[in-house]
């Protein structure tokens, strides 16, 4: 039986799902045009709840429905990313901010156990460890701060985010850039000041945009 079939009472949500993750790893590079037909054949269902799919990821902005042209991996530019992460810091700002005042001591040992991990994981340049650190400190903060809607907006532009085709900790530096931003971030947390929290969390995320563009320009450099 092949692997990459589905079952045919699988939901739309799981062929979604698939996709998705395709598309993070680039296996479906942006700019990409999406076979509907091959992939119904290869996961073994028909098209509507494909169809139904293509439309659960384009409301996330993964994927772009052109008229009479069918349906593309969307292409983030440069300006996407600047808008993107400009939305990201205020958001993640007052998730900081947020979190100060709600954090219970609990809150904040399990704060310093997951910088733990991003100080051992710099330590190392494990910067796939270091990446699984940083998101899950991000994500805390953002259970921490206990708003389902800022939570939600967060994950949908973090989807957008993971178009690009570069990862900010690979711009020289930027690791140990991250981390001195982390604990200051952490400081600020364990001080409950909340004020300081969100400043510095918004520079820690415009931060990142900056090192992306870095990478991007030192790629137009080298294919130049």
């Amino acid at each position: 039986m092949n692997a990459s079939r589905i079952a045919p009472m699988a939901l739309y949500q799981e062929v979604a799902e698939r996709l998705r993750q395709r598309i993070f790893s680039h296996e479906l590079p942006p700019g990409t045009w999406v076979d509907e037909q091959a992939l119904a054949e290869q996961y073994g269902i028909s098209r509507t709840p494909l169809r139904e799919a293509l439309k659960v990821l384009a409301s996330e902005g993964l994927v772009t429905l052109k008229p009479r042209r069918g349906c593309y991996v969307t292409e983030i530019s440069e300006r996407d990313l600047d808008e993107v992460f400009s939305v990201m810091s205020m958001l993640e700002g007052e998730c900081a901010r947020a979190s100060t005042a709600r954090a219970t001591d609990s809150d904040l040992t399990r704060l310093r156990a997951i910088h733990a991990d991003l100080e051992k994981a710099a330590a190392a340049g494990d910067i796939d460890g270091f990446f699984e650190a940083n998101q899950a400190f991000h994500r805390s903060l953002q259970e921490i701060a206990d708003n389902r809607w800022l939570l939600h907006v967060i994950e949908d532009l973090r989807k957008v985010i993971k178009l690009s085709r570069h990862h900010s900790l690979f711009s020289e530096g930027r690791l140990e850039q991250s981390l001195a931003e982390h604990r200051d971030i952490l400081q600020a947390l364990l001080a409950r000041d909340g004020e300081l929290a969100e400043r510095l969390m918004r520079h820690h995320i415009l931060s990142g945009r900056a090192a992306l563009a870095r990478i991007a320009d030192a790629k137009v450099e080298a294919d130049a």
